[in-house]
């Protein structure tokens, strides 16, 4: 039996990397998907390659980091699919390691604005639905939510406080059914930057990641879906760390 038959879930950053491979999963296992994302040609695509499987989805543009667009996209899930039982608050961006003293007011506005803000924004939206259903909230968190990184000020802060987005709604919903958890992935082959196909970085991923590789997409998509299906019920207000055993060393 497919666990996730009859349930509706939201993938934002769905066109590429952990949110395509996070949104091919779910259908697989009989969700209807929303496929979210900034980029109309990739999220299209990923509804095509869910259709070419047999799966339901459809597609929404969002900017996460903008109120507006995301009640926008939730307004669309509900339109198309008539309820939420997943909101698998993925998107996000790098900051490509600006040091402290070298972010500009921009760089950190718009990295809050995708990275943290946007898991909010999502959530704030997303919750009145997900009660109704005694849903779930998935987020990508990431190594960087606990610990500090070579460089790249803004990423970091972000991800610390997603991760503590994430504690402080399970506490304050679960008594109404709504679990909220976290993800955190290790070096994820993804486009989020290029530095991420340097010979040199792959390397120094291998040199410092106990299972010396960097993860696929798929690797991550996997523990999502556990987070979200009923084998996890006792299961919020935590965050799994999924990093090739990166933050053990």
């Amino acid at each position: 039996m497919q666990r996730f038959n009859n349930k509706v879930v939201l993938v934002t950053g769905a066109g590429s990397g952990i949110g395509r491979a996070t949104a091919l999963a779910f259908a697989r296992e009989g969700a209807k998907v929303m496929v979210a994302d900034i980029g109309d040609a990739s999220g299209k695509e990923t509804v095509a390659m869910i259709a070419a499987k047999g799966g339901t989805a459809q597609f929404t543009h969002v900017d996460v980091g903008n109120a507006d667009s995301v009640n926008a996209m939730v307004a669309a899930t509900i339109a198309a699919f008539g309820k939420l039982d997943v909101m698998f608050s993925n998107a996000g961006m790098s900051d490509e390691s600006d040091q402290c003293a070298d972010i500009t007011d921009a760089n950190w506005k718009r990295v809050m604005d995708v990275n943290l803000n946007s898991v909010f924004y999502c959530a704030r939206a997303s919750l009145p639905h997900l009660v109704k259903t005694r849903g779930n909230i998935i987020v990508t968190c990431s190594v960087a939510s606990y610990r500090a990184m070579a460089a790249g000020s803004a990423y970091t802060t972000s991800k610390h406080a997603i991760a503590g987005l994430v504690k402080q709604i399970a506490g304050e919903y679960g008594g109404r059914g709504v679990r909220a958890n976290g993800v955190c992935p290790g070096a994820i082959k993804t486009n989020i930057s290029p530095r991420m196909t340097d010979p040199q970085t792959i390397e120094y991923i291998k040199m410092i990641t106990p299972l010396e590789r960097m993860g696929e997409p798929e690797e991550i998509a996997e523990p999502v879906l556990f987070l979200a299906s009923d084998a996890a019920s006792f299961v919020t207000g935590t965050t799994l760390m999924v990093d090739g055993g990166w933050t053990a060393k």
